[in-house]
């Protein structure tokens, strides 16, 4: 596995360039440092309707989210779905809203990740990390523009999402983009691929269970892997997203040395009438607690920070189902967030796509 030398090894960083070497007139540029730019969904600004609203209007109507033609899909989105989706959404959101900080938890960890991980860095000041979403605040483009005036003249973008989609790493990407064409001088910019099948990742992963488990007061006779949906025609289109999800879901059950008839790999969240990539999450744990299974315990290895999908329908939903159901012991586990052994994987990536750079 390749690491790059620790902080302490990096040379010391390039003067900008000096303020002569410009023609007169001529804005002063500053150079020579590089960015590390983690880029996660997003979250609301607030759980009333209206900031709620102009969230889901953002995300439900990204070409990337959504591939169904506009003269469909607008009538059905602005008629219907934004006018009763915000307040059902605010109500969740509100069950897991950080009160405190008056923000989603999704925001609270990102920021706690971009923190922590620039301390790892703080040696070597030539690199700055910050943190911004696709949908709402911090945006992306904010977060280019502070960077680029800090004087990264390269940029590395960390889509959040250890697994590829379209609708997820490649509209992150495409917001940066938007960005980028936008400015006279752009930044030189790489994207950090996915990391499925990372054996760092798949380790910290093992690990973060092993140690829940040990926590609760009774052993699971299922463990269960559920990953974010996505419709089917997106995997028929050639979406890689699907092939990865199941690869971390075998490598973890082999590094965590579970019997395969103990353990699942499900999809969540599924949206509208499409079919969706299967087996559904909801679904599997309901046929579970029927089928006279007590002990369940759940973990989202897709999910890099707990948000609505993992805190709201998953710890509560589907805790919720499994017990109606007839289960009588449920254990969610919590993402990696800022752990770290999630912040060993978040280093790991960053280390591995700044070689050349530094």
């Amino acid at each position: 596995m390749n690491q790059m030398p620790p902080p302490a090894a990096f040379e010391k960083p390039r003067p900008a360039a000096a303020a002569e070497h410009w023609p007169v007139g001529h804005p002063q540029v500053k150079l020579g440092r590089v960015g590390v730019l983690l880029l996660n969904l997003g979250t609301p600004d607030a759980t009333d309707y209206w900031s709620m609203r102009r969230y889901l209007k953002e995300f439900l109507s990204d070409r990337r989210v959504i591939e169904v033609s506009r003269l469909v899909w607008w009538p059905l989105l602005n008629g219907i779905i934004l006018t009763t989706r915000p307040s059902r959404k605010g109500r969740d959101y509100d069950t897991i809203w950080n009160k405190e900080r008056n923000e989603g938890p999704l925001k609270t960890i990102t920021r706690s990740q971009a923190e922590k991980l620039a301390a790892v860095f703080q040696r070597d000041d030539r690199i700055v990390v910050d943190w911004g979403m696709r949908y709402a605040n911090p945006s992306t483009e904010s977060r280019i523009l502070a960077l680029q005036e800090q004087g990264c003249d390269r940029i590395l973008l960390v889509p959040m999402y250890p697994h590829y989609a379209a609708a997820t790493t490649a509209t992150a990407a495409d917001q940066a983009f938007r960005a980028l064409m936008k400015m006279r001088w752009q930044p030189y910019v790489r994207v950090a691929p996915a990391w499925a099948d990372e054996p760092v990742y798949i380790d910290a992963l093992a690990a973060s269970i092993r140690t829940h488990l040990k926590t609760l007061d009774f052993e699971p006779e299922v463990l269960m892997a559920t990953f974010h949906g996505m419709p089917m025609k997106y995997l028929l289109k050639g979406d890689p997203y699907h092939c990865q999800c199941l690869k971390t879901g075998r490598l973890l059950r082999e590094a965590l040395g579970w019997p395969k008839e103990r353990y699942r790999v499900t999809f969540q969240s599924r949206f509208g009438n499409d079919p969706w990539l299967q087996p559904y999450t909801d679904v599997t744990v309901e046929e579970l607690a029927k089928q006279g299974v007590k002990s369940l315990a759940m973990v989202a290895p897709g999910f890099t920070a707990d948000c609505l999908e993992t805190l709201e329908e998953l710890d509560v939903e589907n805790r919720e189902i499994f017990l109606h159901n007839g289960g009588e012991k449920f254990a969610y586990v919590p993402c990696l967030n800022d752990s770290d052994e999630g912040l060993r994987v978040i280093e790991h990536v960053v280390r591995r796509e700044l070689m050349g750079w530094l």
